[in-house]
């Protein structure tokens, strides 16, 4: 099955929450209500130094996909 790199995603129990589900390495879930992320990966030490510099770009790029999909139900 072939996933699309972002999915949008809710939840009755976090009735405020919306949360961003990124599907490729490294695979996270943001909750856009507080901007806390989830890491569903393990990282070794010198992981962490490389994720450090690309978590930035993966969370705007997680922002600009729910922008684009809420934009398209405003049309």
């Amino acid at each position: 099955m072939e996933l699309p790199k972002f999915l949008l995603g809710d939840n009755t129990d976090f009735p405020d929450a919306i949360f961003i589900v990124h599907t490729e390495y490294p695979r996270f879930i943001i909750n856009l209500e507080n901007d806390e992320v989830e890491w569903l990966e393990e990282f070794s030490q010198e992981d962490e130094k490389e994720l450090a510099s690309e978590a930035e770009n993966l969370i705007n790029a997680a922002n600009e996909f729910y922008d684009r999909e809420i934009s398209r139900y405003e049309d």
